[in-house]
């Protein structure tokens, strides 16, 4: 397990240089903000359809070789842009189908290395393994994001595709040396090979989804905690730049503070020992109340104040929620169901932030932050409402033992 997050802190921080840098690649050959974003749109965009292929994939195939193959891959795809980048043969068509093989790759790649990192560990703790991966891509994203400006500056922007290339490798060559935890690997290897073919289907995985409340209310809580809130890094920048008045390095130290809660919610999401849906839409819903009271701050130093909690709570809650994932389907199915979520959050990541983008148009910085925090908070309290009330109509409607006739008791012994 430390081999493992050691090789995942290389990979992040190699992964997000190359983001960083690709942004200021697509700049620098079109000019326009409008194809960045279209970039980033054609490299998630393959979630949206092929998360749950990928995802049956991890179920078929040995974790292991699943994961060291796709790394590899990624590997080649980094080191191919990067050799057109120093050749100065990349034009936005083939960056575009790069970015959207990279995306496909990755549909494959982030199940298996998620479950591969559980494997590692006893199943009481995979937990506290979810939460120290959330630590390690926390650290990987601020040490990346500082060493892609470094890179760029002193040996050019293709040295920060290469660096990811070799992250790559790092990560391929681990994975063989990975000792997983007694019987982890064994025990669902053994279960997916007396499973016939026709089990292993993306149907039953989709259906198992659809058939589970607890998957679906955390993807109900996720969802619209994705869409009204969480977009921090468009909602403060509008905020702190506008009303608060503050330039950019203002916004660079909310930034800064933002990971700093990141990397607190981590450490505390590591300690959690039985995370549950209700754990995960209270979080989101004290996130929902601080995103209300910072969307008043009268000052940039009031909103430093409210930003950390902040941070913090949304790590927590997403550990929680991960965990959730990855521990409450049977282990045959765990690899369909993490593809099915793939699928589902590329549909908040690609309509969020137009639609809260909207909201800003409409409401203001502040009243966004107002507005999505009072929808969050009042969802999950409907929800959790409508769960309570189901759950006593069920048990008042269930005859207990004391209440059945003495001649049925009879008739059934």
């Amino acid at each position: 397990m430390r081999w493992w997050s050691v090789a995942n802190f290389v990979s992040n921080a190699g992964t997000w240089m190359q983001l960083t840098v690709q942004n200021l690649l697509v700049l620098q050959i079109t000019g326009s903000a409008a194809a960045t974003g279209l970039s980033m749109s054609v490299q998630a965009a393959p979630a949206l359809l092929m998360s749950v292929l990928g995802g049956a994939a991890v179920d078929r195939w040995p974790r292991k070789l699943t994961a060291a193959v796709s790394q590899a891959a990624l590997a080649v795809i980094a080191f191919t842009t990067a050799t057109l980048v120093a050749l100065d043969r990349l034009d936005m068509t083939t960056l575009m189908v790069l970015a959207a093989v990279t995306g496909t790759v990755a549909t494959v790649d982030n199940p298996a290395c998620a479950l591969l990192g559980n494997d590692l560990v006893p199943a009481e703790d995979v937990p506290s393994a979810i939460g120290v991966g959330a630590l390690v891509f926390n650290a990987g994203r601020l040490a990346g994001a500082a060493l892609a400006g470094v890179t760029v500056g002193f040996l050019g922007t293709a040295a920060a595709y290469f660096a990811n290339g070799f992250s790559f490798l790092f990560v391929t060559a681990v994975i063989p040396f990975l000792r997983p935890a007694a019987g982890a690997v064994r025990q669902v290897a053994g279960r997916a090979a007396r499973r016939p073919a026709s089990d292993m289907s993306v149907r039953e995985g989709l259906a198992f989804f659809a058939r589970r409340p607890r998957l679906l209310a955390l993807a109900g809580v996720t969802g619209i905690s994705a869409v009204f809130g969480r977009n921090y890094g468009l909602t403060l920048a509008v905020l702190v730049t506008g009303p608060l008045a503050g330039g950019a390095g203002a916004f660079g130290t909310v930034s800064t503070v933002l990971a700093a809660g990141g990397i607190v919610g981590a450490v505390l999401g590591a300690r959690l020992r039985r995370p549950s849906v209700r754990l995960v839409g209270a979080l989101a819903a004290s996130g929902a109340l601080l995103q209300i009271v910072a969307g008043l701050s009268p000052s940039l130093a009031v909103l430093l104040v409210l930003v950390l909690p902040m941070a913090v709570v949304e790590s927590v809650s997403d550990t929680a929620g991960a965990a959730v994932l990855q521990t409450d389907p049977p282990a045959h199915l765990r690899g369909r169901v993490l593809g099915v979520w793939g699928s589902v959050g590329t549909v908040w990541s690609l309509g969020g932030p137009p639609a809260l983008g909207l909201l800003m148009e409409l409401a203001g910085p502040r009243g966004a932050l107002i507005t999505g925090g009072v929808v969050i908070a009042a969802s999950i309290a409907s929800g959790h409402l409508l769960h309570r009330r189901a759950t006593l109509a069920t048990s008042v409607t269930l005859p207990s033992k004391d209440t059945v006739p003495q001649p049925t008791l009879q008739t059934a012994a």
